[in-house]
């Protein structure tokens, strides 16, 4: 039976929606992620940043506090919420948008996104990388952090089915990107990327290849 992606990633919105009250408990019980959080002063975030599917704003202040702006973009008020009452730096705007339809209205010198792309369909991989683009100033920087392959051996992380404290289950996307492979896929899509693992993770920074002007 064909899969409806449209009422897949309803799904999955109305699950993060669900899970905004539990969503930080990982952090707090992760010290590996906590290490890569601060493994971010390492990466070249500058300017005014676009944080694409910001969720709680884990990620929101260690961009606010090295970028002149930051913009973030999250399908979940539930989230939102949360966000803006952990982010108190001035220059950090919140916005409500469902990032398969949204379109930027301006250009960022950072697009950032973690644990996000592993949530993007395979099909919608060309124009996600697209909406990025437009997204990008000249000279500007893609930087991501996602779960790579080695995630797998954990069973929640791999399963495309999420359970919540009250028992309810949801469908989600979920692809743990090989680096090699992935790094071939942005080729063909126009970008050049170095991407990493650190432990579980990959760490990526992209940027589009120059065209050649005939």
């Amino acid at each position: 039976m064909a899969i409806d992606e449209d009422a897949l990633l309803a799904e999955q919105v109305a699950y993060y929606r669900a899970r905004a009250p539990e969503y930080d408990r990982v952090y707090a019980e992760r010290e590996d992620l906590r290490e890569l959080r601060r493994a971010a002063d390492d990466l070249p975030i500058t300017g005014d940043v676009l944080e694409l599917a910001c969720g709680t704003g884990q990620w929101t202040g260690a961009l606010a506090a090295r970028a002149r702006s930051v913009t973030a973009v999250d399908a979940s008020p539930e989230v939102l919420g949360i966000a803006r009452a952990r982010t108190a730096a001035p220059d950090v705007r919140f916005e409500q948008a469902d990032l398969f339809r949204w379109r930027p209205s301006r250009r960022y010198d950072t697009v950032f996104f973690a644990f996000w792309l592993s949530h993007v369909p395979p099909s919608r991989l060309g124009d996600f990388w697209n909406t990025v683009a437009a997204a990008l100033a000249p000279g500007g920087k893609v930087v991501f952090i996602d779960e790579g392959p080695a995630s797998a051996a954990r069973e929640e992380v791999a399963s495309d089915i999420r359970r919540l404290d009250d028992g309810s289950e949801y469908r989600i996307v979920k692809v743990l990107h090989d680096p090699d492979q992935l790094n071939g896929e942005l080729a063909e899509l126009g970008w050049s990327a170095d991407i990493r693992t650190q432990g579980e993770f990959i760490v990526g920074i992209a940027e589009p290849r120059p065209t050649t002007v005939r």
